[in-house]
């Protein structure tokens, strides 16, 4: 069976470690998702948070026993660095940046779980290596554009969205039942008002995607902004509300627009047949 990706570096990506005493503890209460039992060899999905709520650092922890690594977008790196520093007080840990290692993306999903990427099974394994010398040919990303899941580089970026909004609630990166955290109030009444109006959703685009922040409507209404794009695919924030009431095709910059809803959202999302 042909893998859907190829094995590659994932160059928008960069790798801090940590080590010293209840490193993962230390993490635990600062993330979005339960680290206090991530199992040596396993990684955990989330996010450090705004005190309002908003992702601020989209990330993975990898627990390899003797340290663990956080997997970052590598332009954030120097920022989170100074954050976790500062949460750090006087806690004896560690905290620096891992030049020689980087984060590669393997199709190959590990039976044991051990380096699995939590938010997919298709997603196969993600790995730090000194040597990340395979070639990226894209197909990672368009792997993720299909399945219909947000890049934290190119899609989430910072400030700019809720955890519900990036799917993270879906895609095993908020724990609901761990103690307080970052932004936790603002998460957990999201989680029981069920407010998230708008979601990051994958689109097919009638002929080459516009620019990122090219407005999506239909008639006069606005419907969301398309975001990072490749070839015909694209992912898009969409309101959910205004896109159920949609009479009209969707367009951007006189593209068609349809949006997709991808087979691991277990939400209901209304897409009319003028917008499928």
């Amino acid at each position: 069976m042909t893998p859907p990706f190829r094995r590659q570096p994932l160059r928008s990506r960069a790798v801090i470690r940590l080590a010293g005493e209840n490193v993962l503890h230390f993490l635990h209460n600062l993330l979005t998702m339960d680290v206090d039992h991530l199992a040596p060899g396993h990684l955990a999905y989330g996010a450090l948070l705004s005190p309002q709520g908003k992702i601020q650092h989209e990330l993975f922890v990898h627990n390899q026993g003797d340290a663990v690594f956080i997997d970052c977008v590598a332009g954030q790196r120097d920022e989170l660095l100074r954050k976790l520093m500062m949460y750090r007080l006087r806690a004896k840990i560690s905290i620096e940046p891992a030049e020689g290692l980087s984060v590669v993306a393997d199709p190959e999903r590990p039976v044991d779980g051990i380096a699995a990427d939590p938010r997919h099974d298709g997603l196969g394994a993600r790995l730090l290596t000194a040597h990340a010398g395979e070639p990226d040919d894209g197909s990672y990303r368009a792997f993720g554009l299909a399945l219909g899941i947000g890049d934290g580089a190119l899609d989430i970026g910072q400030n700019e969205f809720f955890p519900h909004e990036a799917n993270l609630d879906l895609l095993n990166g908020v724990n609901f039942r761990k103690g307080c955290y970052v932004g936790q109030e603002v998460v957990s009444r999201m989680q029981h008002r069920g407010t998230a109006r708008s979601r990051l959703l994958p689109v097919s685009c009638g002929g080459p995607a516009p620019p990122k922040g090219t407005a999506i409507t239909s008639g006069e209404t606005l419907v969301g902004t398309l975001l990072s794009s490749q070839d015909h695919r694209a992912m898009a924030v969409i309101r959910l509300d205004r896109l159920a009431e949609v009479k009209a095709p969707l367009l951007s910059a006189d593209v068609s627009i349809h949006v997709h809803k991808p087979g691991w959202m277990k939400i209901d999302v209304s897409i009319p047949e003028v917008a499928a």
